[in-house]
């Protein structure tokens, strides 16, 4: 119990120190101290020694970095492996999930698992709580997504697309064949579960049948035949390859397009790999996630860096990697992933990925902000002058001159 003994004397990556209030003969707590008054306090301790004892606890304060008040928790688990579940199974397709019931550490993105069978429909459905972005891996699937200004795109997905609909927008998905259609969802709240989506049917089935009669402009005889249940993913027939025309033909089209084919974005070249990436100044309507994908060549490493603003999402498409967290008062983390595993980092981490294996490398990654930021180990020493080096790292110029000015991205394997 706290017992008002200790005081705060800084924050620090959010942990409160604490210090000893007798420490502070100066402080309040002293004058409450029994037996001992401020008026004692000063008639018994003489100017000089008073003086003496300030001087140590200065010296003594700035001689030794300060502790923290209790234990600090390590880094926890930052691994999911998303298709070792069972998640939701049907007849259309399934569905497995990563939110923090599974994956404690990513509090600010969930992520989903979908599969689509042919002709199969994600009935059409509304997020309240957070925007869902995808990257699909194999097959073709067809959105249909409606925006709140009233108007409506349609478009169609293959490997390498990327989708992103604003919380709220009205859509729904279906596997176009031949082959099934996987694709990765992500959304910008790890607490939010696919499985409690605002789906159409589940409302039809729920609201009293006059209602739903009134607001469809049906006889209530009809509303019978709607479905009496959520249907979430269900069985459908494939549809034609060209796009439908609207049921209702003056809604205007979608002035700001909810596709982006990230696989086409310029790529930023590096000795060990490359690096997509498709922030908002890219795709103007993700404006709460970033995307990238980044592909890293056998024994690559991604260098110590960074991101200030964001925390970091990962999915590993293929190949394996080692990634390593650096948390603050000497906490360090190292897994290491493979297909379909998930990683989290929470933001300004200091971390890195080194490629492990002959096979390269995929990850698929979101940031939560639509802004990319990132700083490298390598940057930040070059915009610092040598002398400061020198003082800090306690290395002559002789090295400090050996080492990088600017950021080295994605490392090549050493010959």
């Amino acid at each position: 119990m706290y017992d008002g003994s200790r005081v705060p004397v800084f924050r620090r990556e959010g942990y409160v120190f604490m210090t000893d209030r007798s420490q502070y003969p100066n402080k309040k707590a002293a004058d409450e101290k029994p037996g001992i008054s401020r008026r004692g306090l000063f008639d018994t301790i003489s100017a000089a020694s008073l003086a003496a004892t300030a001087a140590a606890l200065t010296a003594n304060r700035a001689s030794a970095a300060p502790s923290p008040a209790g234990a600090i928790e390590p880094i926890p688990n930052f691994k999911f492996n998303i298709e070792n579940q069972t998640g939701w199974q049907g007849e259309g397709g399934s569905a497995k999930e990563a939110t923090v019931a599974e994956f404690p550490i990513s509090q600010s993105i969930a992520g989903v698992s979908m599969r689509l069978k042919p002709g199969s429909i994600r009935e059409l459905h509304w997020h309240a709580l957070a925007a869902e972005w995808a990257y699909m891996l194999e097959g073709r699937c067809r959105a249909t997504v409606v925006m709140p200004n009233g108007q409506s795109e349609i478009s169609d997905f293959g490997p390498g697309d990327t989708w992103y609909f604003p919380r709220g927008h009205g859509h729904a998905l279906q596997g176009m064949g031949p082959g099934e259609a996987h694709f990765i969802l992500g959304f910008d709240n790890g607490h939010f579960s696919e499985y409690g989506t605002f789906d159409i049917t589940d409302w039809i089935a729920t609201a009293p049948k006059n209602i739903v009669a009134r607001s469809l402009g049906i006889p209530e005889s009809a509303v019978a035949q709607l479905p009496k249940k959520e249907i979430y993913i269900g069985p459908g027939k494939v549809p034609e390859m060209a796009i439908e025309p609207l049921r209702d033909a003056q809604m205007q089209p979608a002035q700001s397009s909810h596709k982006y084919r990230l696989d086409m974005q310029p790529p930023r070249i590096f000795p060990g790999g490359r690096e997509y990436i498709v922030s908002s100044k890219e795709f103007p309507i993700q404006t709460t996630l970033t995307a990238a994908r980044m592909d890293l060549q056998p024994g690559a490493l991604q260098e110590l860096h960074w991101h200030p603003h964001a925390d970091e999402w990962h999915f590993y498409v293929r190949g394996r990697a080692r990634v390593g967290l650096f948390g603050s008062h000497s906490r360090t983390r190292v897994d290491e992933f493979g297909p379909n595993d998930v990683g989290f980092i929470p933001q300004g981490f200091g971390h890195y990925v080194e490629q492990i294996g002959d096979e390269p490398t995929e990850i698929i990654i979101l940031f939560n902000s639509g802004v990319y930021e990132s700083i490298s180990l390598s940057s930040w020493l070059g915009g610092n002058p040598v002398s400061l080096l020198e003082t800090n790292l306690l290395i002559p110029r002789s090295l400090i001159d050996q080492l990088p000015k600017r950021e080295t991205g994605i490392i090549a394997k050493k010959a």
